[in-house]
């Protein structure tokens, strides 16, 4: 790629989630998005129009085989996520994958080998770890100010009973599953505050059924779920997923812990995102409001994040992964959140499925990093 060219990218699901990184895209200098593909051909028209592409496609094997794409965003339901990324690799065009990287174990295992095996990048759009407070709290414990971390909390309670009825691949991939299915917003960010660190065993029971879908029939998903995960280096974490339970959301809960330092995110829009580091804090006892660090300790990405950041969906979450995923690609960066990062955030709730029918046996989660030498 010349200084005068871009990256053409394809979005599939361009309809729907694909839709919502035009403002990203636009702020890229070295990338423009091409092709928008979905299976609604009715809306690909306004699609590409308010996407700026100049092709589009009603099926992804025409889009891949006949346009000239250096890159895909899939923003499909999350079933086709594997399969998809999977196409594109063996292709060698770059991929950014919407959240979870898959829906079974099997083919996250073939997703490894295609990203292993490909000349191009996988990277998995975890939009939570790139919000302000979760960014501010990675830089903290990068700095040592948290001491030994040794044990995290993260929840998404989201009720979604209704979007079910709308986006029904929800009613079977979200809630027609027991166990833990949606587990990398909440995942995500306490892997980066643990770095190094990956979850190799978990454990995970529900708190039973209490709701009906419009039908009448029980959601297989019992209404909250949790999953603890051990850890490698011997700490613990805790998962909690609730999209059933008439509750307000709350869908971005975080704690942190370590020898020197806690951390508390706020519970309701407008609280305050609590901290108490030993080197900071006066008094043994006393919480500090995040925000009161980010001038010492708030990374650049933040500090005067551009317009288009401020209006992107996630918190700036969609505009920052674009960008990460545009640097990657152009040998800037390393990819922040590869495949075996993906797969860490991924295989836990997988393996949360299984343990939930065997009333809640530690199972171990397999390390994608084996699977490469077989």
């Amino acid at each position: 790629m010349s200084i005068a060219e871009k990256l053409n990218v394809g979005i599939v699901g361009a309809a729907g989630r694909g839709g919502s990184f035009r403002v990203a895209f636009e702020a890229q200098k070295t990338a423009r998005i091409h092709a928008v593909c979905d299976v609604r051909e009715e809306e690909l028209d306004a699609a590409a129009e308010r996407l700026g592409a100049s092709e589009k496609y009603a099926d992804y094997e025409t889009m891949l085989a006949h346009s000239e794409l250096d890159a895909v965003v899939i923003g499909t339901p999350m079933h086709f996520h594997a399969q998809q990324a999977i196409e594109a690799l063996h292709r060698n065009i770059h991929v950014l994958s919407e959240v979870t990287a898959g829906v079974s174990v099997a083919e996250c295992r073939g997703l490894v080998h295609a990203a292993t095996s490909s000349k191009a990048i996988y990277m998995m759009a975890e939009n939570y770890t790139y919000t302000r407070p979760n960014v501010l709290v990675k830089e903290l414990v990068r700095r040592g100010l948290f001491g030994d971390v040794y044990y995290g909390e993260g929840e998404y309670l989201h009720e979604l009973k209704a979007l079910n009825e709308i986006t029904k691949w929800r009613r079977k991939w979200q809630t027609g599953i027991d166990g833990i299915t949606y587990c990398t917003h909440s995942l995500g960010p306490l892997l980066q505050w643990m770095p190094g660190d990956r979850v190799v065993r978990v454990c995970c029971a529900g708190s039973g059924h209490h709701y009906t879908d419009p039908r009448g029939d029980q959601y297989e998903n019992q209404d909250s779920c949790v999953m603890l995960c051990q850890m490698a280096r011997g700490g613990l974490v805790k998962i909690r997923v609730d999209m059933l339970s008439e509750r307000p959301h709350a869908t971005g809960n975080f704690q942190l812990q370590g020898t020197k330092g806690c951390y508390e995110s706020a519970r309701e829009r407008g609280g305050v995102n609590r901290v108490w580091l030993a080197d900071i804090c006066d008094k043994k006892n006393e919480w500090m409001d995040l925000t009161d660090l980010e001038e010492d300790y708030l990374p650049d990405m933040w500090r005067n994040p551009s317009e288009a950041a401020l209006k992107a969906g996630h918190g700036g979450g969609d505009f920052f992964e674009i960008m990460d995923f545009i640097q990657s690609i152009n040998g800037e960066i390393a990819c922040p959140i590869g495949i075996h990062e993906a797969m860490d955030m991924t295989l836990p709730g997988l393996i949360s499925q299984q343990s939930i029918v065997q009333d809640g046996a530690w199972l171990d989660v397999p390390d994608s990093r084996t699977w490469v030498e077989e």
